[in-house]
Formats: C-alpha cells, sequence, structure tokens
C-alpha cells in the first residue's frame, strides 16, 4: 500500500461515504492525486448496487449487468497509469441482446450495423430496415451531439446544449423536443415490436417510454458501439476497483453505516458513524442516493442539498432474482428479453404504482456469452420492473408466491424452466432495496427520468454545503456505470477546481470533458 502524498491532493483527507462505482473510482482518482482517502460503506463489501447473491455456482450479479461506453472505464483506468486488460477479462458480445416475443417471433440485435439492418428486414421487412437506419443515424447524431454538452459536463446548462444546437441546427428536430420517447418510436416504426423493443431503453434509467423524452433514443447508440461482458461477473469490477484504490492508500471501513454528516461554521467537518466514532475530514464525498440528504437520513446539515429530490417522482424500482439452476427449453444468450404482447398496460401499471401478473422479463445468462461455455448448473439474473415506494405511507412487501408465479409463469409461456426453482432468499423486492440503500424509496436510478428538463434536475457533483460532493448513479450524469464512473470523474474535478479557485464566491459551472463519441 502507498500513500500518494505528491500530488494535488497533499495528504489532505477525504471520507467516502459509499463503496458503490461512483465511490470507488472517486477513491481511485482521488488516492492517485495524492489525498488521503477513507470509504466508509455500510455494508460488509464493495459494489453498492453491484451487488451478489451467493449459490452453489458461485456469487451471482442481483445488481448491473450490462457494460457499454467502454471509453469511460478505460479512461478511469488510465488516469490511475493502469489498462483494463491487465485486470479484467472483458468479452465483446457479438449479439446486444435476444429479444421474444408471446407469437413465437425472435430478434437478435447485433453490434454490427449490417447484421442488424439485415436481421430487421428478415424480422419485419425491408420498409422496417430502412426506418431502423433511419432510428439508428438519429440516435447516433444525437449521442454525439449530447454527449459532450451534457453528460461530460460537470455541470450540464441549457446554455451549452443551446450553443451546441447553434453549431449543429439539425440536432433540434432530430431530439424531437416536445415529444416523449414513445411518441417518437411510433413515429419512427410500423412495426409495434420495434417500438416495444426501443422503448424499453427508458427502463435503463428508471423511466417509462410514454413519459422520458425522446432525446433518450440516444442510449440505443450507446448499446450499439458495444456491449461487453467481465469474465466472472460484473462484481469483479468493483473488486478489481477497491484493489486499486488500497494499492493507492486507500482505506476502506466496512459495516460501518453513517449516522451524520457533521459541520462547522457552515462545512463539513467530517462524519459520525452508527457507533459513535467520529471521523475528521477535509472534504467528504457521498456516493449514495441524494434523497437521504435531503430528506435528513445523515443529519440536519445536509438536508440542504438537493432539495428538488424530496418532491420530485422516482425512478422505477425491480423486482431481481439472483439463483443457480439448470435451464431448459429456450435458447439463450448472455442478455435475453422476453416480451409481453402490449407494453402499454404494464407502463401504465408501474405509473400508478402497480403490478400486472405478465411483465416484460430480462434473463441475464451470466455464464453465456464468455471464453468457455459452462457446465453444470448456471448462475441467472431475472429482473421485472416494479414501481418505486410511496412516500407517503409504507407499502407492504408481495408475498413470494406471487413474485414467484409472475415471473417463472411468465416464462414458462415461452418454454422456458429452471431446475431447482429459486427459492425465497434468490429475490430481492422495492422494499428490501429501500433497506439496503436508506433513503431511495426502493428506487433503483435515482430521481426520475420523466420530463422534457429532467436532466437538468439531477444534482450535480458540487452542493451548496461546502466541503461536501455528490457521486454515483444519483447524481449527474445519471444511472448505469459507465455514468457513475463519469460522475467520480466530475467529482474529482470539481473538487479540484474549488481548491485551486481564487475567487472570493464559489464557481457555480466549469468546462471540462474530452467526449468519448
Amino acid at each position: 500500500m502507498t500513500l500518494r502524498k505528491n500530488g494535488p491532493g497533499n495528504g489532505q483527507n477525504v471520507l467516502v461515504i459509499g463503496a458503490g462505482i461512483g465511490g470507488l473510482a472517486s477513491a481511485c482518482r482521488l488516492s492517485e492525486l495524492g489525498f488521503a482517502v477513507t470509504v466508509i460503506e455500510r455494508h460488509a463489501a464493495p459494489g453498492g448496487k453491484m451487488r451478489t447473491m451467493p449459490s452453489d455456482a458461485g456469487p451471482v450479479d442481483a445488481g448491473p449487468t450490462v457494460l457499454t461506453l467502454r471509453p469511460i472505464l478505460d479512461a478511469l483506468f488510465a488516469a490511475m497509469g493502469e489498462r483494463v486488460k491487465d485486470h479484467l477479462d472483458l468479452v465483446r458480445q457479438p449479439v446486444i441482446a435476444r429479444h421474444f416475443w408471446p407469437d413465437g417471433s425472435r430478434l437478435d440485435l447485433f453490434d454490427s450495423p449490417a447484421a442488424n439492418i439485415e436481421a430487421i428486414r428478415g424480422f419485419a421487412g425491408p420498409k422496417a430496415a430502412q426506418q431502423f437506419q433511419a432510428f439508428s443515424d438519429r440516435a447516433r447524431a444525437l449521442f454525439n451531439g449530447f454527449d459532450g454538452p451534457m453528460m461530460q459536463s460537470p455541470q450540464p446548462s441549457h446554455l451549452k446544449v443551446g450553443l451546441r444546437c447553434m453549431m449543429q441546427p439539425s440536432l433540434i428536430s432530430r431530439m424531437a423536443p416536445m415529444a416523449t420517447l414513445d411518441r417518437l418510436l411510433k413515429r419512427s416504426f410500423d412495426d409495434p415490436r420495434l417500438v416495444q423493443l426501443f422503448g424499453r431503453y427508458a427502463t435503463y434509467v428508471g423511466g417509462t417510454p410514454d413519459r422520458v423524452p425522446a432525446l433518450l433514443a440516444l442510449i440505443w447508440q450507446a448499446e450499439a458501439a458495444g456491449v461487453w461482458k467481465i469474465d466472472g461477473g460484473m462484481h469483479r469490477l468493483a473488486q478489481t476497483l477497491e484493489s486499486l484504490a488500497r494499492g493507492r492508500g486507500t482505506q476502506f471501513l466496512y459495516s460501518a453505516p453513517v449516522a451524520e454528516i457533521t459541520c462547522t461554521g457552515g462545512r463539513v467537518t467530517g462524519v459520525l458513524l452508527d457507533d459513535g466514532d467520529h471521523l475528521s475530514a477535509d472534504l467528504v464525498v457521498f456516493n449514495g442516493d441524494p434523497r437521504a440528504l435531503a430528506t435528513g437520513a445523515l443529519g440536519p446539515d445536509a438536508t440542504q442539498v438537493a432539495p428538488q429530490t424530496r418532491t420530485v417522482p422516482r425512478s422505477l424500482s425491480a423486482q431481481v432474482w439472483a439463483f443457480a439452476a439448470r435451464p431448459s427449453g429456450v435458447d439463450l444468450l448472455h442478455h435475453n428479453v422476453f416480451f409481453r404482447q402490449d407494453p402499454a398496460p404494464e407502463f401504465e401499471a408501474l405509473e400508478n404504482g402497480a403490478l400486472l401478473p405478465d411483465p416484460t422479463l430480462y434473463v441475464c445468462a451470466m455464464d453465456r456469452g464468455g471464453r468457455v461455455a459452462p457446465e453444470g448448473p448456471e448462475r441467472f439474473e431475472i429482473i421485472a420492473n416494479a414501481p418505486p415506494l410511496p412516500s407517503s405511507a409504507p407499502s407492504p412487501d408481495p408475498e413470494f408466491a406471487s413474485c414467484h408465479t409472475r415471473t417463472f409463469q411468465t416464462l414458462k409461456r415461452f418454454g422456458l424452466t429452471f431446475n431447482p426453482a429459486p427459492i425465497q432468499s434468490a429475490l430481492t423486492t422495492p422494499q428490501m432495496f429501500e433497506t439496503l440503500f436508506p433513503g431511495s424509496l426502493g428506487a433503483l436510478y435515482g430521481q426520475s427520468p420523466q420530463g422534457m428538463t429532467a436532466a437538468f434536475r439531477r444534482p450535480t457533483a458540487r452542493t451548496p454545503l461546502p466541503g461536501l460532493y455528490l457521486t454515483g448513479g444519483g447524481a449527474h450524469p445519471g444511472a448505469g456505470v459507465p455514468m457513475a464512473i463519469l460522475s467520480a470523474r466530475h467529482a474529482v474535478e470539481t473538487i479540484l477546481t474549488d481548491r485551486t479557485s481564487t475567487s472570493m464566491s464559489r464557481q457555480m459551472d466549469m468546462h471540462g470533458g474530452t467526449s468519448t463519441a
């Protein structure tokens, strides 16, 4: 272990609350820069939502399953003088996902534009292939156009987006500024199955296609640019980042819930743990749901942070299964989606806080898509979207039997069965997510992405409380593994900017970021 005090951090003490991917990436960057970093985690292992469940086949991922936007991960390792390939075995997936419908139709999407056009031509005809090409061109233009002023910027603003649109006027029509994603897709595709498929990308950030802006069509480009499997499971990334941070002097305190962020004279001075210990710090980086701060879960001084999270809608939650079994009946790939016949009733139910008995289901066959074919029992993660908990009153935990039926009876209708069937301990519900991540109301993606200006309402790294910074999926630029990693870069850049600023008032914006497009 080497404590690097010769960088710009100069040994300054930083406490990182939360060992999720945003917190781990922040610790790696800060320790590399010479800060003295301690990561405090309420759970017993790193990863946050990138967690695992035990099984006879080994630890099963019970959180994120998709790794995209590889350059963001490469940049994190490069900032430490490291290479991803020296620490992780990443396998690019030639098939992004396999999609099934109740009528028996099936569609594979590939990481090759030409292969996708041919697949969609065979699936829905030549006109659909042309429509897909046009939609892909739109998604690529939107991603390239807004990556810099939005995702890569620590402090996105209407001004930055406006300037980009002035330089590239075609973006205005491509983003369909007054349309929802669902409306855009219905204008883009005649085949309702393709509307359903690309509408599902709204759930990747915790929204529904009839409420999120059409701009989120750009999510397709993030997947089309490449999807990777981490050999051994996504949790290997968390373990690797922890190891790299430790090697740079970072200390880790596990099973150590934080009771309060302490302040003196209006500035952060450290944290008080549940066991009564006080840890002093020059700076605190919070890797958790910002709503926990705003609602007072970490003391009265932090309630001034992200006050909008007390009232804006929450993102979707999920019922998540993680288990090992032998599958039969369906030819699965690493990523698989089983669609219900009509998506609209399910999204309407989710928006109203309810569940349907036959949801669309995502099935990750963890051990497929690697360099070695699986033998024996395989590890699976199955995700069904669910509403977050209501803020007004506690919501009862759904019965295990009903959760089991809505998942596995639905898959059985497609011909997919598992032996043995998962037991109750394999299930995580929204109520359990609230327990695991207090203050979140079970929402897995922070505040909801619904509304045309949702991206501008998300909390950014800099907070109104001097010395406190935000990172993770609940902060800008939002949910997903690459975005959490990017949020860490924003947090560290903001810390460095605030430390070197000579202004009498705190800087409210900064330029920065090189596009990864």
